[in-house]
């Protein structure tokens, strides 16, 4: 079927991954790599970062259950270190990816996100550049983890986009940095992106949509 939708997540697609600042992070403290990323995907459905992300707990409530359950594989680490973490540097060559898409399909944003200033782009420099106004507009819908009380990977939320831009899931390109968030689109029938890196994911999108990115700006 023609692509009608091309649907994106947000943070480690528009901006650096937050992976990068949970290894430094462990480097500089003396914390197993990737420490970070097992405690969140340790009981992932009702975690300290499931909960934060479908807004059940605040950031008080984040920072001790997150101590908790990092205490739990042996490395105390408190929830209110990690948020500072999650902000990144936006990409400008998937910006203007996003803009091209725009210009012949349907774009909508999933992100799975937390009430909380250090959101992917909303830190200081970001807000300089004004990253979050200028990418969130583009979007003809967003759905916000933390709005919505639903998160991914749960199929629910990739519905709910389908229908808010009256599409069939066949008819829509998905990207996501996360193979776990790009398995439930692609079971819909999505065209499933996985991100590792901006020249991997436009040529992937290229293929996908038919169009050329070979002009974007780096």
């Amino acid at each position: 079927m023609a692509v009608e939708a091309v649907i994106w997540d947000f943070g480690g697609v528009f901006t650096s991954s937050p992976f990068e600042a949970f290894a430094r992070y462990e480097s500089e403290n003396g914390v197993p790599k990737d420490l970070i990323r097992r405690v969140n995907s340790t009981n992932p459905d009702t975690n300290a970062w499931a909960l934060f992300e479908r807004n059940e707990i605040d950031t008080k409530g984040f920072d001790s259950l997150f101590l908790e359950e990092s205490t739990a594989l042996g490395h105390p680490i408190p929830g209110s270190h990690v948020l500072p973490l999650l902000s990144g540097m936006v990409r400008p060559r998937m910006v203007a990816a996003l803009q091209a898409c725009k210009q012949h399909f349907k774009v909508g944003c999933i992100t799975n996100n937390m009430v909380s200033m250090h959101s992917p782009g909303a830190d200081a420099p970001q807000r300089a550049a004004g990253a979050m106004g200028q990418i969130m507009p583009l979007f003809d819908h967003i759905i916000e983890s933390s709005k919505a009380g639903v998160r991914k990977p749960d199929p629910k939320i990739y519905l709910m986009m389908c229908e808010a831009l009256s599409v069939e899931p066949a008819t829509c390109v998905y990207l996501d940095d996360l193979g776990i968030n790009c398995k439930p689109a692609a079971a819909l029938g999505m065209k499933a992106i996985k991100v590792v890196d901006v020249d991997q994911t436009l040529a992937d999108l290229a293929a996908a949509t038919g169009l050329t990115f070979d002009a974007v700006a780096a």
